[in-house]
């Protein structure tokens, strides 16, 4: 079952917000509970760590930024 554009807006926000941030916590803190690597391999991590929180999430995400595909199409706009 798909989700509607609202549900898909609100999940979003909720993603951001709640979930992002623990997962940055997370990855954090288990980088931490190892020795520094070298910083390209570092940077490597965070870069891959920073793409792969998104794969779950593109069909949530796909489409948020634009207008509300089901509102009605009678509204002009700058009203």
């Amino acid at each position: 079952m798909a989700l509607s554009y609202k549900a898909r807006r609100r999940w979003s926000l909720i993603i951001l917000l709640v979930g992002l941030p623990v997962y940055i916590g997370l990855a954090w803190f288990l980088l931490s509970l190892f020795d520094r690597p070298s910083i390209l391999l570092e940077l490597g991590i965070y870069v891959a760590l920073g793409i792969l929180w998104a794969l779950p999430f593109r069909a949530i995400f796909k489409g948020v930024g634009q207008a509300d595909p089901d509102a009605g199409h009678d509204e002009t706009p700058g009203d």
